[in-house]
């Protein structure tokens, strides 16, 4: 499923923390692992050591993936370095797609101080941008298991909820877990006078959930389906994450939503944010045509 996976670092210990759940899926697909430092070029780091001009960000830079390659070298797990200079979020995803990137995987703290998130900056970025599957991981979580055992694909029978069901799939028949496939029917978004209808909405969502787990049971995984109701969907899938042992959610960058509006700013922005394990954010394919 994933033969080079791409890991931006800056040295922090939410991304050390991270880059362990990244070596178990690189060891477990035999895939080979990027170890990418961005010096971020909006920060002058210039300056003169012992008469030789040097770039400082560039050194740490060096050193940070060089510690990371040992790591994994202690793992099996086969790197390439790499210190580029840019801006951070552009840098990742030119990587990326230069150098057939299957996925990127990143924690979602890093080099900020007092636990500022990086979202709203470098990864949701990333993951707006990002033309192949982002992997956020947050390094301070309290589950971060691999293999997966139980992987929740939340739907609104789009295309996109469609490509994520495929991911979770592989990922599924792959370690023989179980997919939960959730549709919450988000009353907050329809108003009083859409609450005569929201039998209906509750109709279409079951048909939804029953076609996504036909499919995962003609691949041979095992399924759990359901539909909740609710003022939030991001709320919905967040008290089904922590109610039911979920390993891994995987979610569309895009949705039933209409000009090609992302879902990003909505739900799977605050599914990323928030969720204690990690989400598998799955890209329109045609994002790098």
């Amino acid at each position: 499923m994933f033969d080079r996976i791409l890991f931006p670092t800056d040295g922090s210990d939410g991304a050390s923390a991270a880059f362990d759940h990244v070596l178990d899926l690189a060891d477990d697909h035999d895939a080979t692992v990027h170890v990418l430092n961005v010096a971020d070029t909006t920060h002058d780091s210039v300056t003169r050591i012992g008469g030789e001009v040097v770039d400082v960000l560039e050194r740490e830079g060096e050193e940070v993936v060089e510690a990371a390659a040992d790591r994994a070298a202690d793992r099996g797990v086969e790197t390439v370095t790499e210190v580029l200079q840019g801006g951070v979020a552009e840098t990742i995803g030119t990587y990326a797609g230069e150098y057939g990137m299957d996925l990127v995987a990143m924690p979602t703290r890093g080099r900020t101080g007092f636990d500022r998130l990086l979202l709203g900056s470098t990864t949701e970025r990333v993951v707006r941008e990002s033309t192949v599957p982002v992997l956020s991981i947050r390094p301070d979580g309290e589950t971060v298991r691999y293999p997966y055992r139980n992987v929740l694909v939340p739907t609104d029978g789009s295309e996109r909820a469609g490509d994520a069901l495929d991911r979770a799939l592989t990922f599924a028949d792959r370690a023989g877990a179980t997919v939960h496939v959730l549709s919450v029917v988000d009353v907050g978004v329809i108003g009083h006078e859409g609450y005569a209808g929201v039998d209906t909405l509750v109709e279409g969502a079951e048909e939804t959930v029953a076609e996504a787990a036909a499919t995962a049971e003609e691949a041979g995984v095992d399924t759990v389906e359901t539909v909740e109701v609710g003022s939030s969907a991001a709320r919905g899938i967040q008290a089904y994450v922590d109610g039911n042992a979920i390993d891994l959610v995987v979610m569309g960058t895009q949705g039933r939503t209409g000009i090609e509006r992302y879902l990003l700013g909505s739900v799977a922005e605050r599914i990323v944010r928030t969720s204690p394990v990690p989400v598998l954010t799955v890209p329109d394919p045609g994002d790098g045509d």
